[in-house]
């Protein structure tokens, strides 16, 4: 099964995420398919905290894939920011 999920980077006690798919089989921070983004949980005010390339979420989860559940809320974080500066 194909999944969307993240994988770790970054340093010890300063995680840094990519959004990837992948085959559910392989590890954690193995082999992928596509990177789709990334997520930054400790950004400064500088810094970006998220960024996914929408398009190609979109195409992933027609063709099957299914997000984890990490990922879905981070999908829907960016939608609703991106609803917010359309708005705006």
């Amino acid at each position: 099964m194909v999944t969307i999920r993240l994988t770790r980077a970054g340093a010890k006690k300063r995680p840094f995420y990519h959004i990837i798919v992948t085959d559910s089989r392989n590890k954690r921070d193995g082999r992928y398919i596509e990177r789709l983004g990334f997520y930054n949980p400790i950004a400064t005010a500088q810094e970006v905290e998220l960024d996914i390339d929408r398009e190609r979420v979109g195409y992933w989860l027609s063709q099957g894939a299914k997000a984890s559940d990490r990922v879905a809320k981070l999908i829907r974080m960016d939608q609703e920011k991106a609803a917010e500066k359309s708005a705006a």
